[in-house]
């Protein structure tokens, strides 16, 4: 969910993420495991392995809890019989959606999907259906207060693609092969970030003015994140400022 209502959004989600921090930490103890048994223990060899830690670092789990994810997978077969498999739909209003998945069950999995589009107004599409709409790159929020020239410079010339500048903050653009030496470079240089993760970014959006209609697709979210076996949603909705507004009353 991004554009014009970018930050409100990202907000949002925050406090989504939050009121349901125990299962959000599941899930990025799954994946870290996951990512460390395909790809090695090493962030620094591990791009995958990397960028969900950044993710979950930043969602405040401790280094403790990711460094015992990492191990569990280095040295076990955690996460071997499950399979992943991402899931095409819409939602209401012609919203394009990618749901990511981790399961040891497809038939389960596929009806427990099914069932949460069709609750809300949507419907479960084929393969290719909404995929082409989507590219995946990495996205760093920074806060106002980094001097917006030095972050610039610093951000470009560790590989960023942008730095885009908005009221409450700035945030870099840049390929998944970039987005650890970036995160390096703020590291170094002791820069802030806000959050910090390689997602799934959709090349055109579907504006949502309507309240009830914004109120049906984030039903559907949550219904899908709610879900065990869902690792990530990803919509083209982009919910405008009047209608962040209305549903934060």
């Amino acid at each position: 969910m991004a554009g014009h209502s970018k930050w409100a959004n990202i907000k949002h989600r925050k406090a989504r993420q939050d009121a349901v921090k125990g299962k959000v930490f599941t899930k990025f103890i799954r994946e870290i495991t996951v990512a460390a048994r395909m790809g090695g223990p090493l962030e620094a060899d591990n791009p995958r392995l990397r960028a969900i830690v950044a993710k979950a670092l930043a969602a405040n789990m401790s280094r403790d809890v990711v460094n015992r994810a990492i191990a569990r997978g280095a040295n076990s077969d955690d996460g071997k019989n499950l399979s992943e498999i991402t899931y095409e739909g819409y939602g209401t209003h012609g919203v394009a959606v990618l749901v990511e998945c981790m399961t040891d069950n497809l038939n389960r999995t596929v009806a427990e999907i099914r069932h949460a589009f069709s609750k809300t107004g949507g419907n479960l599409g084929t393969n290719g259906s909404v995929a082409y709409l989507f590219s995946q790159r990495g996205e760093i929020d920074i806060p106002r207060t980094v001097p917006e020239d030095k972050l610039m410079e610093l951000a470009l010339e560790a590989g960023a693609d942008d730095v885009a500048s908005e009221d409450e903050g700035y945030t870099i653009y840049c390929g998944p092969a970039q987005f650890g030496p970036i995160m390096d470079t703020l590291a170094q240089h002791k820069i802030p970030h806000e959050r910090a993760e390689v997602t799934m970014h959709a090349s055109t959006q579907a504006d949502v003015t309507d309240v009830e209609q914004a109120e049906k697709i984030l039903r559907m979210i949550d219904m899908l994140e709610d879900l065990d076996d869902v690792q990530n949603v990803y919509t083209n909705a982009n919910f405008t400022q009047d209608v962040m507004e209305a549903l934060n009353r």
